[in-house]
C-alpha cells in the first residue's frame, strides 16, 4: 500500500485577471521506504507540489481540485489546527536553506526538545535525551555539547543536519526534502544524501525528494518524476528514466548534463524557455520546444500513457497503450 497517494492535484493561484492554475492534474504515490525525486526546471511546480502535501501553500494559492491521502486518511482539506499536528508528527519537511527552519535566538536543543515535546509524550529530560540521539543519528560530533550551541555556531553542512533531525524528531512517516543540499558544497551533499538514504532504510519512511540535480536524483532515488509546466512529463523508474527517456523534454533534460568521456566544446541545451502560467500554449505545453512536434501535440494535452519502462505524456507513445 502507498504511504503517500497524489490523485489529480490542482493548485491555483486565483488574481484580478483571473485564476492561474500551476499544478495541473498531478498524479503520483510514493511507498513506504521509497524515496521518489522530483525535478524539472525551476518554475515546473516541484516545490509548489511539496508545499501543497506540507499544508503550506501560501495565500492565496489553493488547492483546487484533486486529492492528497498519507496513509489512506485525506490530509488536503483538514483545518489548520489539525494539520499543524500531521505536519511534523506524520510528516516532517526539510527545507533548502537550513537557516530559514532554525530560529537564531534559541539553542539547536532547546528547538529539538520543543519539536520532540510537541508531538510526543516524553518529559524534557527524555526529550533532551533523544535530541541528543538524534543529532548522532545525523553525525554531528560531540552532540552531547554541541545540543547547547546556537545555529550561527554551526557550520551549512551541520547547519542542514541539524534540520534533518529536526524534521526526524518525531518519528513521521513521510519526509518532504526540498532541495535539501543545494546550497552544500558537493562532499557534504554527498553525505546528506548517504544520510538520507539510510534514514530511509531504518525507518522505512518515505521520501519526496525536490531537486533540479539529477546528480542527485541518480544517487538516491528509487523512482523520479520529471515536471513540466505545472504537471508530471515522466515517472519512472530511476534507471530507465535516465538512461532511456521516453519524453522529448527529459531526453533534452539528460542531453544537457556534462559527460565527462566526450570531448565536446559546448554543452546541449533545451532552446526557448518554460512558459509563464498566463502562457501555457495549447496541447503538450512542451510543444514549442519540442524536437519531435507533431499535429496532434498542438491540439491535445496528453496524459501520463506507457512508454517502455515508465509512464510519458507524450503522443508518441500512443501507439504503445496496451
Amino acid at each position: 500500500m502507498s504511504l503517500l497517494e497524489v490523485k489529480n492535484l490542482i493548485v491555483e493561484f486565483p488574481g484580478r485577471r483571473g485564476t492561474l492554475r500551476a499544478l495541473d492534474d498531478i498524479s503520483f504515490d510514493i511507498a513506504p521506504g521509497e524515496i521518489l525525486g522530483v525535478v524539472g526546471e525551476s518554475g515546473a511546480g516541484k516545490s509548489l507540489t511539496g508545499a501543497a502535501i506540507i499544508g503550506l501553500l501560501e495565500p492565496p494559492g489553493r488547492v483546487g481540485g484533486g486529492q492528497i491521502l498519507l496513509e489512506g486518511q485525506r490530509i488536503d482539506n483538514l483545518p489548520h489546527e489539525q494539520m499543524r499536528h500531521i505536519r511534523g508528527r506524520r510528516i516532517g519537511a526539510i527545507f533548502q536553506d537550513p537557516l530559514t527552519s532554525l530560529n537564531p535566538l534559541y539553542s539547536v536543543g532547546r528547538q529539538l526538545i520543543e519539536t520532540i515535546q510537541t508531538h510526543l509524550p516524553m518529559n524534557a529530560k527524555e526529550a533532551r535525551l533523544r535530541a541528543i540521539s538524534l543529532l548522532e543519528d545525523t553525525g554531528i560530533p560531540a552532540a552531547g555539547q554541541r545540543i547547547d550551541h546556537f545555529p550561527h555556531q554551526f557550520s551549512g553542512g551541520m547547519r542542514q543536519r541539524v534540520v534533518i533531525a529536526l524534521a526526524l524528531a518525531a518519528e513521521p512517516k513521510l519526509i518532504v526534502a526540498d532541495e535539501p543540499t543545494t546550497a552544500l558544497d558537493v562532499s557534504i551533499q554527498a553525505q546528506i544524501i548517504t544520510l538520507l538514504k539510510s534514514i530511509c532504510r531504518q525507518r522505512g519512511a518515505a521520501v519526496m525528494l525536490i531537486t533540479h540535480d539529477m546528480g542527485v536524483i541518480a544517487e538516491t532515488c528509487d523512482r523520479v518524476a520529471v515536471m513540466y509546466a505545472g504537471r508530471i512529463a515522466e515517472i519512472g523508474p530511476v534507471h530507465e528514466v535516465i538512461n532511456q527517456p521516453s519524453h522529448p523534454y527529459t531526453e533534452g533534460l539528460m542531453a544537457a548534463i556534462p559527460d565527462i568521456t566526450l570531448d565536446r566544446e559546448r554543452l546541449n541545451q533545451i532552446d526557448g524557455a518554460m512558459p509563464r502560467l498566463n502562457a501555457i500554449p495549447r496541447g503538450c505545453a512542451f510543444n514549442p520546444r519540442c524536437p519531435k512536434v507533431y499535429e496532434r501535440c498542438l491540439q491535445d494535452r496528453p496524459d501520463l500513457m506507457a512508454a517502455g519502462a515508465t509512464r510519458a505524456a507524450c503522443w508518441l507513445h500512443e501507439g504503445s497503450q496496451a
